[in-house]
């Protein structure tokens, strides 16, 4: 899989750009400020229809232009194909192959990315919501129909705590809509929990082994998952329902005097465990950015395995992020068969055969020489 042509046209500080890539190693190289991690970016939107930086649409838009527009042409299993996404004040289309797709759904998986950026250390370290951002992401281009349960979730949580807020101020006891918004929940919240406890059990597969061998064998990494209520990965759909329905039960009342949801998928989290013990706590700097690394490697794996093709790969202004061991340990991981592209303000010192042989691209003020 890879990303044959790239065109912006009024898409943050580019005007127009029409660049065509090699399938391998792609590296942007470029001052702070000139437009790498855009470019970035637009690549990243290309497969998410959504930035990784921002979730206001309007900011990709060149200033006092009315449209950005993001083109690409894909090629995965042998066929070509065009991908478009069109932001304008009045909102978004996404379209795969000239349709214009009315679902997220029907959009995402089509091209698959996986980025790698400074922020993304923060994996291990950061706040929960970074963690189930990363599962909703990732378990999302290998299993659309995620990304359509959990549009529904986000919304019906909305609605049931609009109406708790509502009960909580107005002191209002009629619960018969509450119940309704509450098993609408449920019947979401536990297909959502089914598939983030499967794909945890591949993402352990593949990180485990890597993070071994990054550490030099000396290190064994662990990934769980805590949930919000008590269930374990062995649950089948039927019972998970069972055992929220009994927790928002239970809860019912503190929910209304709060005026919030309390729990399920929206506030659970991943733990990170090297040597049975918790990372983000009782970890090194290096060991976290061994595990970062190793997710990060591991999903790779994880998509080929799942595809059938690995995803392309944005390595944004990292590598200088990773001393020398851990840097050889991702480009030797990538050689040869992953289309990457690779931001950095110089490739003074990185003394690797990946970047010898890869395509440069200088960026300035919005304007790429090749």
């Amino acid at each position: 899989m890879h990303i044959q042509q790239l065109k912006l046209k009024n898409y943050r500080n580019y005007q127009k750009l029409d660049i065509p890539f090699d399938d391998k190693v792609n590296v942007i190289i470029g001052e702070n400020a000139q437009g790498k991690t855009n470019l970035m970016e637009a690549i990243y939107l290309l497969a998410f229809t959504k930035s990784h930086r921002t979730p206001r649409d309007k900011e990709l838009i060149s200033w006092d232009e009315e449209y950005a527009k993001i083109e690409g042409r894909v090629t995965k299993r042998k066929q070509s194909f065009p991908l478009d996404i069109i932001i304008s004040r009045k909102g978004k289309k996404a379209k795969l192959n000239h349709i214009e797709q009315k679902r997220l759904s029907q959009y995402i998986g089509a091209l698959n990315v996986v980025m790698f950026a400074p922020e993304d250390l923060t994996l291990v370290k950061g706040p929960p919501h970074i963690r189930r951002r990363f599962i909703d992401m990732e378990l999302g281009q290998i299993q659309p129909k995620y990304v359509y349960h959990l549009g529904h979730y986000q919304k019906i949580l909305k609605q049931r705590n609009h109406l708790l807020k509502q009960m909580q101020r107005k002191g209002k006891q009629d619960k018969t809509m509450l119940q309704v918004l509450t098993d609408q929940l449920i019947e979401h919240a536990a297909i959502l929990l089914e598939r983030r406890f499967m794909f945890l059990e591949l993402l352990r597969k593949w990180a485990k082994p890597i993070h071994s061998g990054i550490s030099r064998q000396m290190e064994n990494l662990d990934i769980r998952y805590n949930p919000t209520i008590g269930v374990s990965e062995e649950e089948n759909k039927e019972k998970i329902e069972t055992i929220y329905s009994n927790k928002f039960n239970e809860i019912q009342e503190k929910e209304i005097d709060r005026g919030t949801t309390l729990i399920g998928p929206h506030r659970d989290d991943l733990v990170f465990y090297v040597n049975d013990k918790d990372v983000q706590v009782y970890g090194s700097q290096g060991q976290q950015r061994t595990t970062a690394l190793s997710v990060k490697l591991a999903e790779l794996d994880l998509i080929y395995n799942e595809v059938g093709e690995y995803p392309v790969l944005l390595l944004d202004d990292v590598l200088s992020e990773l001393d020398n061991y851990r840097q050889s340990h991702l480009l030797n991981t990538i050689q040869g068969k992953v289309q990457t592209f690779v931001s950095t303000t110089n490739v003074d010192g990185i003394n690797h055969e990946t970047l010898k042989r890869a395509e440069l691209f200088r960026v300035r003020n919005g304007i790429i020489d090749i």
